[in-house]
């Protein structure tokens, strides 16, 4: 999850057209380089480009409709053709049946379990803030990995609201110093 200094995941205003809101493609540009005029995106290289291919080397995505439906679904295709899990309560706000990628699942833990089991040896990607805090609250989140860019938002999506009361204490497996300040961040979810 590519997060701000002070904590937001995406800028004000986020919706459709503006997924990541007012600013927020700040938070990507570690990964996401424009290439010039044409604004075709290339793959960042070096220390962020390396872990940008671990990010999209997962087998399965769990989304929830407030980062899915945003983004347009993502067209049906996270990344790679591998399936995607969107937790949904309600009717969804979009057709989801023309992608046969995308699976609408009724609670977050179906949606990590299915997603487990569909990306066998590989990695989980899930995907918001909404999501990964009810992952957190039902203990079926393994780890997070956060790459923090030095920029404060000041308004927006942040990762950690709404957390229960408590702690979760979680394990420092990794820092990597990225290309233009971002930091790299992985822990391991200790429940």
């Amino acid at each position: 999850m590519s997060m701000s200094l002070d904590g937001f995941i995406a800028g004000p205003n986020a919706g459709p057209g503006n997924g990541l809101g007012d600013g927020g493609q700040r938070l990507h540009d570690w990964a996401l380089i424009p290439s010039g005029s044409d604004r075709i995106e290339v793959v960042a290289t070096g220390v962020n480009g390396a872990v940008f291919a671990e990010v999209t080397s997962t087998g399965a995505v769990v989304a929830g409709r407030g980062t899915f439906e945003p983004a347009g679904g993502w067209g049906g295709d996270h990344h790679d053709g591998v399936p995607i899990f969107i937790l949904y309560r309600s009717q969804p706000g979009i057709d989801i049946s023309r992608w046969p990628l995308v699976t609408a699942v009724n609670d977050i833990t179906t949606a990590i379990s299915q997603a487990k089991d569909a990306a066998g040896e590989q990695n989980v990607l899930v995907h918001g803030a909404g999501i990964t805090r009810l992952a957190l609250a039902a203990e079926v989140l393994d780890e997070l990995e956060l790459h923090i860019i030095p920029v404060l938002l000041g308004q927006g999506r942040r990762l950690f609201d709404g957390l229960a009361p408590g702690h979760i204490d979680l394990q420092r497996t990794r820092i990597l110093e990225g290309e233009g300040g971002v930091t790299h961040m992985h822990y391991r979810v200790r429940y």
